[in-house]
């Protein structure tokens, strides 16, 4: 990274029950995202947590 910014690739996203989605948070790796997704989803709430990988163009890929 020469121009000193950070590559976070690594979205977890939460989806509510009405299919809502929401961004939670961007992380460096897939472990961190996962682990973050896990925490979540371990709080008993009727939420879904999952985690996508970001796209060079900022969209998530597939």
């Amino acid at each position: 990274m020469n121009d000193g910014t950070v590559t976070l690739p690594w979205l977890v996203v939460r989806q509510d029950d009405n299919g809502n989605r929401y961004r939670v948070g961007r992380y460096a790796t897939r472990a961190e995202a996962e682990k973050i997704a896990d925490s979540l989803d371990g709080r008993g709430h009727k939420r879904l947590y999952w985690v996508e990988r970001i796209g060079q163009n900022g969209t998530p890929a597939d």
